[in-house]
């Protein structure tokens, strides 16, 4: 008898590897192994004579062969596949009608086991539920129905599914699985129901989450509007920085320059006197471009001090520090407390501090184009003096 089981699980394996589809990720040449693995254990601790063995040990190995033929009704394909191959193994025919009775006895929905035989196909080949790898198979199987395009099962509605089958559609039959295998099943169960509870409040929470967000959306300002506020300032703050950035470039450039002048140049007047009047042209122009980017970047503060007329009347900017810094801190926090009670002074406020930002930058910006244009052109009339002094002397 072991010849035969040998030669099925040889039979099998190369029927699955040439004629299985490769979508088939659980109903597999390694699910069947599972099966057949099940059914010895429950073989090896009941008391079954040697030719049942057999015909359970066939269609563990034979059970799922239909669906190298189709999925639907694949049990009474594997039923023709098993007879046709035991029968030119020249098996018994009880043992094949034995084998037949077992694969039908596997179908899963609006079945029910009728003999001892069929009661332990149908725990070994659902013996999964009560194993430590469940989760995996279970996987296995939803991504199978996705891949085959029978349902697009998400993980949500597979975690319902299982629970369901376990709960409403399945139960062991044999003593071996009750005993063994049904505590296991019961533990898998809990997890997912461990899992279920745990999404749920997830997803509760996800729904709080949205409904304060869009009820926090609906009763805020217009975001539109904060947007604008928040990019134009932004933008204001960071042309200031590039101006100050432009300044401070002129100034150590002409501090150099002014430097290297006078280390080297007055030195050598007093026997050069043609160059004189060349380097004094250099050095103005290096002076006045000095001047121009320190006057560029030269801060102005106003008073520092608001009364409280001018908080009632909205006229005082609260978002700049030179209308506030020399106020106490109490004064402070009251004109604030008032500018926020009021969203349209605080808009007001907002505008008339990007407002003056605009003015300072005009102001910086003009300076600096005057500063650069001054320094290019003192180059230049610089380098043409010192060639025709140059020249003249020659």
């Amino acid at each position: 008898m072991n010849d035969i089981v040998e030669a099925t699980d040889n039979f099998i394996f190369q029927l699955f590897k040439d004629k299985l589809p490769n979508t088939f990720v659980y109903h597999n040449y390694t699910h069947t192994k599972r099966v057949y693995k099940s059914i010895n254990e429950i073989i090896e601790n009941s008391q079954i004579d040697v030719k049942d063995a057999t015909i359970l040990r066939l269609a563990a190995l034979l059970h799922d062969s239909g669906y190298t033929v189709s999925r639907e009704n694949h049990e009474e394909d594997g039923v023709k596949i098993a007879v046709e191959f035991l029968t030119e193994q020249k098996v018994e025919k009880d043992i094949i009608e034995g084998v037949k009775k077992c694969i039908l006895a596997t179908k899963f929905k609006d079945t029910i086991p009728n003999n001892e035989l069929e009661k332990i196909i149908r725990d070994a080949d659902s013996s999964h539920f009560g194993k430590e790898y469940f989760e995996e198979a279970s996987e296995f199987l939803r991504q199978e129905y996705i891949s085959q395009n029978i349902q697009n099962y998400t993980s949500r509605e597979w975690l319902e599914e299982n629970i369901k089958v376990l709960v409403e559609n399945h139960q062991f039959y044999t003593d071996y699985a009750l005993k063994n295998w049904q505590s296991v099943k019961e533990s898998n169960l809990a997890k997912l129901l461990a899992k279920r509870k745990k999404d749920s409040e997830k997803l509760k929470n996800e729904k709080v989450k949205a409904k304060i967000k869009a009820q926090y959306k609906n009763d805020s300002p217009d975001r539109g509007i904060q947007t604008f506020y928040r990019t134009a300032l932004g933008n204001h703050i960071k042309l200031s920085d590039i101006a100050d950035t432009k300044a401070n470039i002129m100034l150590s450039v002409n501090a150099i320059i002014i430097s290297l002048v006078l280390t080297n140049l007055i030195s050598k007047l007093d026997n050069n006197n043609y160059l004189i009047i060349p380097t004094a042209i250099f050095i103005l122009f290096s002076a006045i471009t000095m001047i121009l980017a320190v006057v560029a970047t030269r801060p102005n503060v106003t008073r520092g001090e608001f009364t409280k007329e001018d908080v009632e009347k909205k006229s005082v900017n609260l978002a700049f520090f030179g209308n506030f810094h020399k106020m106490e801190l109490d004064q402070y926090e009251w004109a604030i407390d008032e500018m926020l009670k009021d969203q349209t002074y605080m808009y007001k406020v907002l505008t008339k501090d990007l407002y003056f930002l605009g003015k300072v930058l005009d102001r910086k910006y003009r300076l600096l184009r005057l500063t650069y244009t001054i320094f290019v052109a003192g180059v230049v009339i610089s380098l043409i003096a010192f060639a025709t002094f140059f020249y003249l002397q020659a």
